[in-house]
């Protein structure tokens, strides 16, 4: 997914584009928050992030309030990467719910994020 706008070595699975991209809107999360937060069991979220680290798109660190708890944050080729594929998953998006009428999405999208968040 996104190898044309990001190139085939640096293209992004959808579980990867969803935490880098909810990662990029927050600024910065726990892996269990952001796991909730795109609707991923504990240990896909583990391997997602695992490889989203290994290319240098997220960073851990521990939080400087509780050095207990690590911090994920994307790094600058992370939000390098969002801003290249944003178009893409645009379109993508767009061309997904094309042939529904804008009623008709806003339910979809409705219903999907209950069913994302039950």
């Amino acid at each position: 997914m996104f190898a044309d706008a990001l190139g085939a070595e640096a293209a992004l699975t959808p579980m990867q584009w969803a935490l880098l991209v909810k990662l990029d809107t927050l600024g910065e999360a726990t892996q269990n928050a952001l796991g909730r937060l795109t609707a991923m069991d504990p240990a896909t979220t583990q391997g997602v992030v695992r490889r989203l680290i290994a290319r240098g798109l997220v960073t851990r660190a521990a939080d400087p309030a509780d050095k207990r708890t690590l911090k994920l944050t994307v790094t600058p080729a992370g939000r390098a990467a969002v801003a290249g594929a944003l178009p893409v998953a645009a379109a993508i998006s767009e061309a997904t719910l094309s042939p529904l009428s804008a009623d008709e999405r806003t339910l979809f999208l409705d219903l999907l994020q209950r069913m994302a968040f039950a």
